[in-house]
């Protein structure tokens, strides 16, 4: 044995005497020793010089540096994943692996400071890298009661976006009668282009020149200025985002135009005003104006909100008493609470310094602009501002950050006058305020929640299924329309139809996870989606060109056969959709489907296009989706000296091409995902129904191995059985309460948090299963309501505060 694995195996033993002594308190922190120690006892067998196995040696591996980080970083990510060291070989306790992939991201931190930083082990990604059964089994007593940094938490896009909608459109209150309708604070729906813009008089026009897509290239309005990253899953930690300067100033150039709009309504001419459309003189009605904003008739009574932007635009002398309302109204709409006496007096000296300079008309503008540029308009502040750090460090949210982190866990728009004067009243400063509140805000349906509609839509991903690009000839051959515009609307139709489902369980409040992963109904749009929940047939090579007579299109040609699904009647049921498309267009049928053909919201055509490619199904994306979403288990990135390729075969089938994956330098990370994901080759690529592939018949069999769950795990027929057995474990119950946690807490669980979690899921499983009971309990968790704050080192003015934000 070499001397330097003697010395370190001799170290290991001295500094950690017995594996479960990790286990209780006063444990020895992890060290640059012991790490070295862990490795010589558990990896250098296979990864020292000589045998480098995957072409890795440890054995000289040394403290981390910025010129080893990179090995350092797939040492974190096998020993977190159990990858390393083998099954077959001796394992480390679980808190040993806690402790050593602990150490190496908090040393990787500090030795990429100065380059470039390591924030990966936050990603929402690298959330299952802590084991499972760290966070729901015995809770060790060294655990230290749970908090969440004090911190500076961007906005949302559709948080941003809705509360610059409410600014100037005048939505409809809550219909009880129809909940489906598009109500105020909803979150904002993409329209028939999958574009998701807020438009400005859109309820005002009475008319317009030419036709649809006339009237859509005829209005005006602006998309989300925020940005997140690209991603499947979770996408709104408080750690990923800033604002950049290319986002703030298309913010204040949109704040300009809004506030136009606010105080003088849609930018038209004269003529463009009236009662009736007949009214317009016809000269204005000629084909020259289509597309064009001239082309729009707007109703003489304005629509939009009327507020003290409006009045303080409309006199002619206005007061500084005018001036201060504008600055007040617009900045709580926006920063979702009132001003301070100090932040008033700012913004109404930039106002009125505006207003010297260029005059009322362009100054007020220029001058209320700063506003929407407020850090609070832009971020969510929970600072702990106010109270004593317990002996953990920890300040208990209170007054008005507890009012925006309670109402920010359900809406985008200020929080209702109940909550609000509960702030004022000095009645939110407890734990047991809190609970009063978010029990209160749940049983109110007419409080818009759309934060926990995007919770499932971050967790399922069917919002995603509009944004893949589909090759036309694949779309043609897999049974979908010629025009592939006409896909793409029918995707972004189900995202609404998916999230109207979603409600529907949520108020039944019953075996939530359960109902969505097994229900049989379905909100169906017959028209449009009836070839989608269909069966294929088949689909033979369009015939040579000499064959075709006169001008036939490439739909024509290609003789592909469709079922469609014919279902039950049911009920009719309103869905949102975008602002622009009218509301005669929002009834859908609540109706049941096939049930040897579809279960759940896995097997609906949105989340299936969602987990696809421009040309075929991904099994390997959807076997990805089971093993992390639902088994709380993760795959290690790929190398980059991989080629992740499939060979070019469009005569075989997937699961035939996907043979390259049962290569021993690939299994190791496959055998995770395709025996999970090639179940749903029951389906092709746009989500229809099959018997066959290729003329043959199609190979829907599969495995759950390795999920944790023991009594779930062995091969089954399809993914219909799958889904059976996924959706009565227990633990994939946990794992749903894990991606709740990091969604509403904004990141990634550690092993502190494991009470939090422990407790969430108990109220989930007692309650049977409600998300109602489980949203409870975690936003009345100390993970919740606890900041962690370094009262030495604050900052001690806003003006500081903003600087550093």
């Amino acid at each position: 044995m070499p001397m330097l694995r003697l010395s370190s195996l001799l170290a290991f033993l001295l500094i950690v005497p017995s594996l479960g002594s990790w286990a209780v308190a006063d444990q020895p922190p992890m060290s640059g020793a012991t790490a070295t120690a862990f490795l010589h006892q558990y990896c250098i067998d296979c990864h020292d010089a000589n045998t480098q196995e995957g072409g890795v040696a440890l054995d000289e591996l040394s403290d981390v540096t910025i010129d080893n980080a990179e090995l350092w970083k797939t040492v974190w990510e096998q020993v977190a994943l159990k990858e390393m060291p083998p099954a077959e070989e001796l394992q480390p306790d679980p808190i040993l692996r806690w402790k050593l992939s602990t150490w190496i991201t908090a040393e990787l931190q500090r030795a990429m400071k100065d380059h470039g930083g390591f924030e990966t082990h936050r990603h929402p990604t690298k959330g299952n890298h802590l084991d499972h059964d760290l966070l729901f089994g015995e809770i060790p007593d060294w655990i230290e009661p749970t908090s969440t940094p004090a911190r500076l938490w961007r906005l949302h896009p559709q948080e941003h976006l809705t509360r610059l909608n409410a600014l100037i459109t005048r939505e409809p209150d809550y219909d009880p009668k129809r909940p489906g309708l598009r109500t105020r604070g909803d979150h904002i729906n993409p329209n028939l282009d999958g574009e998701v813009k807020v438009y400005y008089g859109l309820d005002r026009v009475i008319g317009w020149v030419g036709g649809t897509a006339a009237y859509a290239a005829a209005i005006t309005g602006f998309p989300p200025m925020l940005t997140t990253e690209n991603h499947h899953g979770l996408r709104n930690y408080a750690n990923l985002y800033s604002v950049n300067g290319s986002e703030a100033t298309q913010i204040a150039n949109t704040a300009e135009d809004i506030l136009r709009f606010m105080a003088y309504g849609p930018d038209a001419e004269p003529y463009q005003f009236a009662d009736k459309v007949g009214q317009i003189d016809k000269k204005y009605k000629h084909g020259d104006l289509r597309g064009l904003a001239q082309s729009l008739f707007y109703g003489k009574s304005p629509k939009r909100p009327i507020t003290p932007v409006h009045d303080l635009m409309a006199k002619e002398k206005d007061t500084q008493q005018d001036r201060i309302a504008a600055v007040n109204y617009l900045f709580e709409a926006l920063t979702c609470r009132p001003p301070s006496d100090a932040e008033t007096a700012e913004y109404l000296g930039l106002l009125n310094d505006a207003i010297a300079d260029l005059g009322k008309k362009e100054g007020a503008l220029l001058g209320l602009t700063p506003i929407f540029l407020d850090r609070d308009a832009l971020f969510r502040p929970e600072l702990a501002e106010y109270g004593t750090p317990d002996q953990y460090g920890r300040v208990l949210l209170q007054d008005q950050e507890l009012a925006l982190a309670i109402n920010a866990a359900f809406s985008y728009i200020p929080p209702d006058e109940a909550l609000q004067q509960a702030v004022a009243d000095g009645r939110l400063k407890t734990r047991q305020d809190a609970k009063r509140e978010i029990e209160r805000i749940l049983a109110d349906d007419s409080i818009r929640k759309p934060r926990v509609l995007q919770f499932f839509r971050e967790f399922f991903d069917y919002d995603r299924a509009g944004h893949v690009c589909k090759d036309n000839k694949a779309l043609i051959s897999a049974g979908g329309e010629f025009n592939a515009e006409k896909h793409y609307r029918a995707m972004f139709a189900m995202t609404a139809n998916t999230d109207r489902l979603i409600e529907l369980i949520l108020q039944e409040d019953k075996n939530v996870l359960g109902e969505l992963l097994t229900t049989d109904r379905v909100v169906y749009n017959a028209p449009q989606d009836a070839p989608y929940f269909g069966q294929f047939i088949s689909s033979d090579p369009p015939p040579k060109p000499k064959a075709v007579e006169g001008k036939k299109t490439a739909r024509q040609m290609r003789r592909v056969t469709i079922q469609n699904a014919k279902l039950p009647k049911g009920e009719t049921i309103h869905a949102r959709v975008a602002q622009v498309v009218k509301p005669l267009n929002t009834a859908r049928t609540l109706t049941t489907l096939p049930p040897d053909q579809r279960r759940g919201i896995l097997t609906h055509p949105s989340w299936l296009v969602a987990h696809t490619d421009a040309m075929d199904n991904h099994a390997i994306l959807r076997g990805r989706w089971i093993r992390e979403r639902l088994l709380g288990d993760a795959v290690p990135d790929v190398p980059i000296t991989v080629d992740a390729m499939l060979p070019v075969e469009p005569k075989s089938t997937l699961r035939h091409r996907m043979r390259v994956t049962r290569a021993d330098e690939c299994w190791r990370c496959h055998r995770k995902m395709d025996p999970l994901g090639l179940p749903f080759e029951m389906y092709n690529h746009l989500g229809l129904y099959r018997t066959e592939e290729q003329k043959k018949p199609v190979d829907t069999s599969g495995a759950i191995s390795d999920s944790g769950d023991p009594e779930i795990d062995g091969p089954v027929e399809n993914a219909l059985e799958m889904i059976d057995r996924l959706a009565t474990s227990q633990r994939v119950q946990q794992v749903f309460v894990r991606h709740a946690f990091r969604f509403w807490m904004g990141r990634n669980e550690t092993v502190h948090d494991a009470p939090v979690l422990q407790d969430a899921y108990q109220a989930y499983q007692e309650s049977g299963g409600s998300m109602k009971a489980l949203l409870a309990s975690l936003l009345t968790s100390d993970a919740y309501l606890y900041r962690t704050v370094d009262r030495a080192g604050e900052t001690t003015t806003r003006q500081q505060q903003r600087g550093g934000s």
